[in-house]
């Protein structure tokens, strides 16, 4: 037992004269060491809000340029946020079955290949529809109230950001934590009430950690301006998309026919999807995806040959300035490894993408179509996007959104930016 334990000492000093050896060479002195505060400050741009979700207590860190500041959220605990949570994604869920139900018997009606008493099922399943869509409403703002009054209230009644000289909102970057990771602090508060939510107060992103932050704002913006889309308009298994027709156009018209590679239903195969992802400055996903919450690795994207997997993404090396997309639940992590915040947003920008646009869950088809014209015009600039106004960009069309159905939060809310 000695001459084990003299063996474990001996190696742990080797081990240490090594890493001492490398951080002598130029370039690697912080080899294997925690990066620095100071090299994780999120710069003038604005702060990182971390989240933690604790046993004892809940609290925000607040990252800026002066440093690290904790705010206890005394109204919040770790069983209202996993009861919050999971009423949530019922709620979400229960929305999604109820349109999955309806697009399907819709589909056998229109394909002959109905059953009898298919036309009966069909219309009662559009007035459920139609009732769970009222209750469903009601709950979201429920819960963007709640978050607003819990979480991100009195986190922005710290911070008091206040409007740049020429009208613009500040920036501030959500870096949540736990089940917190699941629930959509960007859209949180009581809407109609001048002040009172976030989309009135800042332009919100999201990134799954200060490095990562970090390493997106260092990384080199390629070039070329070539776009690439994947556009689905019908998947085996899932309800058509007929908007994606509209989004193909508009890639099209302000990218020019050559500028601009269409991968569809007969092309849209998945090595050559991450075979073109390498190749492009920007990438458009006008397509279904899916999510498994216990398994997150196992969500996608759903191509012709199967699905382009989170897994499948972490594994690339990609320098993809822009990824939309316009993709159902594409920016939700999982109920069991929410800490890990493992999305297909987040799986792009860890393989190199440095903005990338998703949705929180399944969205209208008009409204995913709407924010993509939107955010495009306002990009476009002659020879490609201005990426960096991306998130402000989103931001403008999901309050236009809002504007126009205030009582339908479902409409607006899933849309999120993950980046710089």
């Amino acid at each position: 037992m000695t001459e084990e334990l003299d063996d474990r000492i001996a190696a742990a000093a080797e081990w240490e004269a090594l890493l001492g050896e490398i951080r002598t060479v130029e370039g690697l002195e912080e080899f294997l060491r925690p990066p620095r505060l100071e090299a994780l400050k999120p710069g003038a741009e604005g702060p990182v809000v971390m989240l933690n979700v604790g046993r004892e207590r809940c609290d925000a860190l607040v990252v800026s340029d002066d440093g690290v500041r904790a705010l206890e959220l005394p109204g919040l605990t770790r069983a209202e946020v996993n009861e919050e949570a999971l009423g949530y994604l019922r709620t979400v869920h229960g929305l999604e079955q109820a349109q999955a139900e309806v697009s399907s018997l819709r589909r056998k009606l229109l394909e002959g290949v109905a059953a009898p008493d298919d036309l009966h099922a069909y219309q009662d399943a559009q007035r459920a529809l139609a009732g769970l869509r009222l209750t469903t409403e009601a709950s979201l703002r429920g819960t963007l109230g709640r978050l607003w009054d819990r979480v991100t209230g009195p986190v922005l009644a710290h911070l008091r950001p206040v409007p740049r000289s020429d009208g613009t909102l500040p920036r501030l970057w959500w870096c949540p934590t736990g089940q917190l990771a699941l629930l959509p602090l960007h859209a949180a508060g009581h809407h109609g009430e001048p002040g009172r939510s976030v989309l009135d107060t800042v332009v919100s992103s999201y990134t799954p950690s200060l490095r990562a932050l970090r390493l997106a704002r260092e990384r080199s913006v390629p070039e070329g301006g070539r776009m690439l889309l994947v556009a689905m308009t019908r998947t085996p298994g899932q309800a058509p998309l007929p908007n994606v027709a509209s989004e193909r156009a508009l890639l099209q018209e302000l990218f020019g026919e050559s500028g601009c590679t269409v991968l569809d239903e007969s092309k849209a195969l998945g090595e050559r999807v991450l075979a073109e992802l390498r190749t492009h400055q920007y990438a458009h996903f006008s397509c279904h995806g899916t999510q498994n919450l216990n398994a997150p690795s196992r969500a996608g994207l759903l191509l012709s040959d199967g699905m382009l997997s989170v897994t499948d993404l972490l594994a690339a090396r990609l320098e993809t300035d822009l990824a939309f997309l316009s993709a159902c639940k594409t920016a939700t992590g999982g109920v069991w490894l929410s800490d890990e915040m493992i999305t297909l947003a987040a799986a792009l920008h860890h393989a190199g993408c440095r903005h990338v646009i998703a949705t929180l869950w399944s969205v209208y088809d008009p409204a995913a179509a709407f924010v993509s014209d939107h955010v495009y015009r306002e990009l476009k600039r002659d020879g490609g996007l201005d990426t960096d106004a991306a998130a402000h960009a989103l931001h403008s069309a999901v309050v236009r959104l809002r504007d126009r159905h205030p009582d339908r939060p479902s409409v607006w809310i899933p849309f999120t930016h993950t980046g710089p």
